[in-house]
């Protein structure tokens, strides 16, 4: 007899404005950043993100969410949003990811991501990618579990890094 894996269970919510002191002390870990510059960013920074998002919210029907779990304890960010650099896959809708280094491993990440499909689908989005650094093998794992296919591979002209566009269509 097989018993079947609980799932996690977890809620997105558009971010508030005390969210951003949430996701700087979440993202504050080297494990986490790794991929995303090596260290957390200043606080003002994570403020102004939160209210980008907001805005994002208002303006698609879609962001980066917070990501909570069934205590409403944060646990990082999920969504969408275009594609914010010059560079890349421009025009287009990216989602992504990025959670607390103690919840990595548990699933919230491809359940969250797939929560996310469900919303930029409803907001009338028909594709999306997900750019994730080639080193990142845990991104690149929840990429293969949503489905998506790899397409384009890019370099950052800012960091140099070495960035795969992933594409799912909805």
């Amino acid at each position: 007899m097989t018993v079947p894996i609980a799932q996690p269970s977890i809620r997105l919510r558009v971010p508030r404005p005390d969210d951003a002191t949430a996701w700087h002390r979440v993202f504050d870990h080297p494990d986490v950043m790794e991929f995303h510059g090596g260290s957390a960013q200043d606080l003002a920074h994570d403020e102004e993100f939160t209210e980008r998002q907001r805005e994002l919210a208002a303006e698609h029907g879609f962001c980066l969410y917070t990501l909570l779990d069934e205590t409403d304890q944060v646990l990082g960010f999920t969504g969408a949003q275009p594609w914010p650099q010059p560079w890349g896959p421009v025009g287009e809708i990216e989602i992504g990811w990025r959670l607390g280094r103690a919840f990595w491993g548990l699933g919230y990440a491809t359940l969250a991501a797939e929560a996310t499909l469900e919303r930029v689908r409803a907001a009338g989005v028909d594709r999306v990618v997900a750019m994730v650094d080639a080193r990142n093998e845990r991104s690149l794992a929840v990429t293969r579990r949503l489905g998506m296919r790899r397409a384009e591979t890019y370099v950052s002209p800012v960091s140099g890094v070495t960035a795969v566009c992933h594409r799912l269509e909805l």
